[in-house]
């Protein structure tokens, strides 16, 4: 039920379209400038976070000195006057940075001042529990490799997961995984069978801005991301073409290979030190034994800050990505507060940093968990609210995996909302791994983000999925995500009040939520339960 006081939308619950927006609002203002880790912008947002965390009466967690976990990041910007080069047999070609190329690493490690000799390794994967392995015939020691994205196509749940993505697709594995097998570094080349002007285009957009990693992370060697234009070029002269590749790819027959071509890479860096935090609170249970179990709730405060500028703004406000999801978790935080006698479990409320630049806070976070891991019953991730209009359904990203999607179908019952599938013709199927709850996952934790789904009150589904489309493509990790872009706030509040309805589930629920067999991560958390870690 909602009701209007004094003007203001609420719910039975307490929740509050009001906070919604007066938090939204704030913390996509200009003057927070994108709120960007290492600006005066981000911390301002840090310290809003904790003042109202404070107000509401909500703990610090008695292993952090205050409500701040701060850590340490390395930002590295690379300039237009690095050179990257690609040596034919008979000639050399000088790539522009951006527009041929970006990077994934940046800073003196990644220098190859001689041109070194580049292999193929198809999609740069190694799986033994599918008895897949791209490096099993070839010597890529000294080398730089290049793999495609993605992994093996499937339409068998056994192998590879089918038509869903998994955890080997991931970029960084496979730039772990060459510099373990003796690689130089690696170029990624966005496969052209798949959405891979997407690939380009979202990262092309993501390293316009710094580069900011923790400073505890090893140092990386040379990783680049190549314009799929140029994959012809790459493969001229080679045992196989492009052509080739792609019939590999489609036809499940990938092969590595020696290419003809060498690379050289020399870069200029602007680098600099600075301290990123996130914000953390707990609500402690009620319950005598299940208080010393967590459910954890998390947002990313952070954006993408100043950057290029579109129409003449140059300010990446990030309203819905996501001032939104940190409204909602504010917002939460008041009213579990209020009704923490109710809670067995104690709530944890974490606002993490850096998931724009790499997932940076809930990276350090998993290496140095406040609270212990094998003790965390389920991460509950909120990135971006339905503020189109209400909804009929929402999508759990992630519920597959776990006991987690029937406590969410339990958390429905009653709602006149339902559980809608990721739509294939507009969510990527590795959308899992595109937020923090991933790297929870990583860690053990059984993960899930509610989405709103694209079943609307009012707009029917195709209307809906085409809008959904157009905002995609034009508004996200744009200027235009900010609050001149029409908002519905009482459409927010519908969406808090879902996630409040599985959280109160997930805290007061004698079972604790579990992965399903065969899941990557399952093994994690049988590791963490068993060092008790």
């Amino acid at each position: 039920m909602v009701f209007v006081l004094n003007g203001t939308a609420q719910t039975g619950d307490g929740l509050s379209a009001d906070a919604l927006r007066r938090h939204m609002l704030t913390l996509a203002h200009d003057s927070l400038q994108g709120r960007a880790v290492g600006s005066p912008g981000i911390q301002a947002a840090a310290e809003y976070l904790r003042a109202e965390l404070e107000r509401y009466g909500v703990a610090p967690l008695p292993s952090l000195p205050s409500y701040f976990q701060t850590f340490p990041v390395h930002g590295s910007r690379a300039g237009e006057e690095s050179d990257l080069r690609l040596f034919a047999p008979r000639d050399a070609y000088a790539l522009r940075l951006q527009e041929d190329y970006v990077l994934f690493s940046s800073g003196a490690q990644t220098f190859i001042p001689l041109p070194a000799r580049m292999v193929f390794v198809g999609y740069g994967i190694i799986a033994p529990e599918y008895d897949y392995n791209d490096y099993r015939d070839i010597d890529v020691r000294n080398a730089v490799v290049v793999f495609l994205t993605g992994e093996p196509r499937s339409d068998d749940d056994t192998y590879f997961d089918g038509e869903r993505s998994t955890v080997h697709a991931e970029f960084t594995l496979k730039q772990r995984i060459a510099l373990a097998r003796g690689a130089r570094g690696s170029v990624l080349l966005p496969n052209p069978n798949d959405r891979s002007l997407d690939d380009w285009y979202e990262q092309q957009r993501h390293f316009r801005f710094e580069e900011m990693r923790p400073v505890v992370t090893p140092s990386e060697n040379f990783n680049a991301m190549l314009n799929p234009k140029l994959g012809p070029f790459l493969f001229s002269q080679a045992p196989y073409s492009y052509d080739d590749v792609t019939a590999f790819d489609r036809q499940g027959t990938m092969r590595s290979f020696d290419l003809p071509m060498m690379v050289s890479f020399q870069g200029r860096f602007i680098e600099r030190d600075v301290p990123a935090s996130n914000v953390i609170g707990v609500i402690d249970g009620s319950d005598p034994v299940l208080r010393g179990s967590y459910v954890l709730l998390t947002a990313h405060y952070d954006h993408l800050g100043v950057g290029p500028a579109a129409e003449g703004d140059s300010v990446y406000n990030g309203l819905v990505d996501n001032a939104s999801g940190t409204a909602a978790l504010l917002e939460l935080a008041r009213v579990l507060q209020r009704e923490r006698n109710g809670l067995r479990r104690s709530v944890l409320i974490a606002f993490l940093t850096g998931e724009e630049r790499g997932f940076l806070g809930s990276q350090y976070y998993c290496l140095h968990p406040p609270v212990p891991l094998y003790r965390t019953a389920a991460n509950v991730n909120i990135d971006g609210l339905s503020l189109f209009e209400r909804v009929r359904s929402v999508i759990g990203i992630g519920a597959e995996l776990s006991t987690l999607g029937e406590t969410l179908d339990r958390a429905l019952e009653g709602s006149g909302v339902t559980r809608e599938e990721l739509p294939p013709d507009l969510f990527r199927p590795d959308q899992f791994r595109k937020s923090d709850q991933f790297l929870f996952a990583q860690a053990g934790i059984p993960s899930l983000l509610v989405a709103e789904g694209l079943r609307y009150e009012t707009t029917a589904y195709a209307a809906g999925l085409e809008r959904y489309a157009a905002w995609s493509d034009s508004v996200y990790h744009s200027p235009k995500d900010d609050a001149l872009q029409p908002l519905n706030f009482d459409a927010a509040l519908q969406h808090t009040g879902i996630i409040r309805r599985l959280v109160l589930r997930l805290a007061n629920d004698d079972a604790v939520p579990e992965w399903r067999p065969g899941v990557i991560f399952r093994q994690e958390r049988l590791r963490t339960n068993a060092e008790r870690r």
